[in-house]
C-alpha cells in the first residue's frame, strides 16, 4: 500500500471534516447522494466526451495504483544486470541465453534477447528506446483523464449548485425551506471542489510519478544491456546504473569485477 496515499486523503478529510464539527456543523449535512450523483455523472459523462473509451476505462482502473502500488526494486535489477555481466565477461555474451528464463521483466527479457541474438548495440538501443516513446506515450494519457476531472468537476459542482438554486425559487414563499434549498444546493458545489482538489488532481500527479519512476528503471535496463554489449567493467556498470535509482546505496565491496 502506498501509505502516502492513504494517509493523505485520511488527513485532508480529517481536516475539513474535523473544521467542520468545531465550527458546529454536522457532516451529515453535506451528504447529499443528489449532489454527488450529479458531480460524478456529469464530470464522468465530459470525460468520456474527451477521450476514447478504451483511455477512459484505463484510467478508472488505474486509480488503483495511487493507493496500492508494487514498483520495481531497482536494487535488484542493478544486482541481476551486474551479474549478466560478470557473465558475459567470462563466458561470453551468447552465455548470457541460459539465464533468460530466470528473468521475469518482460521489459529487460526482450533487451537481453536482442543482445543474445548478435543485434548491434546501437540497433538493441534504437529498437527498445522505441518501444519505450510508443508505450509512454499511451501511458502519459492516463494521467490526462484526471487532470480533465479536475478541470470539470469544479465546473459541473457549480451546474448542480445552479440546479438546486432554480428548486429553491419555486419555495420562496416558505422561508424554512428556502434557508434549507439554498444550503444543500451549494452541496454539490463542495463535491466538484473536493473531488478536483482531494482526489482528481493529486491522482494525476502521483500518476506522473508512478509513469516517470518506471520509465526511468526501464531506461536503466536499456543502459545496462549496451553497456554488457559494450563489455564495459561489471563494476562500472554497477556505478553507471545507481545513478538511476532515486535512494541509491554505496556499491557493494563484494561486487565481483573480473
Amino acid at each position: 500500500m502506498d501509505l502516502a496515499s492513504i494517509g493523505g486523503i485520511i488527513l485532508a478529510l480529517v481536516g475539513i471534516l474535523g473544521g467542520m464539527m468545531i465550527e458546529g456543523g454536522n457532516p451529515v449535512e453535506i451528504m447529499k447522494p443528489t449532489a454527488a450523483m450529479i458531480v460524478i455523472g456529469g464530470t464522468a459523462g465530459a470525460c468520456m466526451l474527451q477521450f476514447p473509451l478504451s483511455i477512459f476505462i484505463a484510467a478508472c482502473k488505474d486509480i488503483v495504483k495511487v493507493f496500492l502500488h508494487k514498483g520495481h526494486d531497482g536494487e535488484a535489477i542493478v544486482q541481476q544486470i551486474v551479474g549478466f555481466a560478470n557473465i558475459a565477461r567470462k563466458s561470453g555474451i551468447v552465455s548470457l541465453d541460459a539465464e533468460l528464463k530466470n528473468i521475469h521483466d518482460p521489459f529487460l527479457k526482450q533487451a537481453l534477447m536482442l543482445a543474445v541474438d548478435g543485434t548491434e548495440s546501437s540497433e538493441v538501443r534504437k529498437i527498445m528506446e522505441l518501444e519505450l516513446s510508443n508505450k509512454s506515450e499511451i501511458e502519459e494519457k492516463i494521467p490526462a483523464v484526471f487532470e480533465a476531472a479536475g478541470g470539470y468537476s469544479p465546473t459541473v459542482g457549480i451546474i448542480g449548485a445552479v440546479m438546486g438554486l432554480i428548486q429553491v425559487m419555486k419555495n420562496l414563499s416558505d422561508i424554512d425551506e428556502v434557508g434549507r434549498g439554498i444550503a444543500t444546493a451549494f452541496v454539490a458545489t463542495i463535491y466538484g471542489v473536493a473531488i478536483a482538489n482531494l482526489i482528481c488532481l493529486p491522482a494525476a500527479a502521483k500518476l506522473k510519478f508512478r509513469h516517470r519512476e518506471h520509465t526511468m528503471i526501464q531506461e536503466m535496463m536499456i543502459e545496462g544491456v549496451i553497456s554488457i554489449l559494450e563489455g564495459m567493467n561489471p563494476r562500472m556498470i554497477e556505478t553507471k546504473l545507481r545513478t538511476f535509482l532515486f535512494d541509491s546505496k554505496a556499491p557493494e565491496a563484494s561486487a565481483e569485477s573480473a
